[in-house]
């Protein structure tokens, strides 16, 4: 099925593309989180129609990611979890434990952003996490975990 993108989606293509995906891609996922349209002769000659208005907005998007960004960066989430004597922690820190804690510290993040790259945090110490913010706006965020004996 061919689309036409709103919005600018990673390893796909940027707004105002054209693309062939598989359909269900495209009607269970682009097309209802308003990524996507289906690329009909109408929906093309509205999207050129609007297309100043959308890259205005997209503009505005990346502008406001960029601005939380440089707040956000270096900052250092201290989180306090059960752990053994040998400094394994009983549970683990989850991308949701960070994004709750960054919420707390004033800072607008929801948990799908918060990418941990080797899953979640199962030791004691510093671990450096990245927040993509938006497609073209990702920062490393430290998160230092303390033990609690038991």
């Amino acid at each position: 099925m061919q689309v036409i993108l709103l919005d600018k989606v990673v390893n796909l293509g940027s707004l105002g593309e054209i693309v062939k995906v598989k359909d269900g891609y495209a009607r269970n996922f682009l097309i209802p989180s308003g990524r996507a349209r289906r690329a009909t002769e109408a929906a093309k000659a509205e999207f050129e129609a609007r297309r100043a208005e959308l890259e205005k907005a997209a503009a505005e998007k990346l502008a406001a990611a960029q601005a939380q960004g440089e707040k956000l960066g270096g900052t250092t989430v201290k989180l306090t979890q059960k752990a053994g004597v040998d400094g394994r922690l009983f549970g683990s820190v989850t991308n949701h434990d960070i994004a709750e804690e960054l919420n707390k510290q004033g800072y607008e993040v929801v948990k799908s952003q918060v990418r941990l790259p080797n899953g979640p945090i199962k030791v004691v110490g510093d671990t450096t996490v990245t927040v993509a913010l938006h497609t073209d706006v990702a920062v490393e965020v430290t998160v230092s975990v303390y033990g609690e004996t038991a």
